[in-house]
């Protein structure tokens, strides 16, 4: 398991407006690169995002569904990322003042050739990378209508 945690300088509802857009899962998610269906009600439970993962040439068709949901206060995502295998993602939105929120993701990989490698060394990959989803969400959250 591994956690990333940030301070984003905007309210919860804001962030978790990004989140509610499965359109934008491929802006603020690394290596998410083309999102080809959002179902309709994400982020409901059990809804869907169908996306490409990997670069191209070489994209693969796949899907992170909700596993749980509280709106403006968390996100649990069961996300594909084959050949690599399968992650729990939870996303944990906590006001830490009118104007600010923290942001944990706690990723763990739990099935797939990703499953067999250490967790520190999992934790090697899986920090930055959660660490830029998290920039890009800051980003996004922030300057997304103004």
């Amino acid at each position: 398991m591994s956690e990333t945690r940030r301070i984003i300088h905007t309210t919860p509802d804001r962030i978790f407006a990004v989140l509610a857009d499965g359109w934008s899962y491929a802006s603020w998610v690394v290596g998410a690169a083309h999102i080809r269906d959002v179902d309709a009600g994400w982020p409901a439970v059990g809804t869907r995002i169908h996306h490409r993962v990997g670069p191209w040439p070489i994209q693969i068709d796949d899907e992170t569904s909700v596993r749980a949901m509280e709106p403006d206060r968390f996100l649990e995502l069961d996300a594909r990322m084959w050949p690599v295998g399968r992650a729990i993602i939870r996303l944990t939105l906590e006001p830490v003042s009118a104007e600010a929120t923290q942001v944990s993701i706690v990723e763990s990989v739990v099935s797939g050739a990703g499953r067999v490698l250490p967790e520190p060394v999992q934790a090697m990959v899986l920090k930055p990378r959660n660490a830029e989803a998290l920039a890009r969400l800051d980003d996004i959250a922030v300057h997304r209508g103004h």
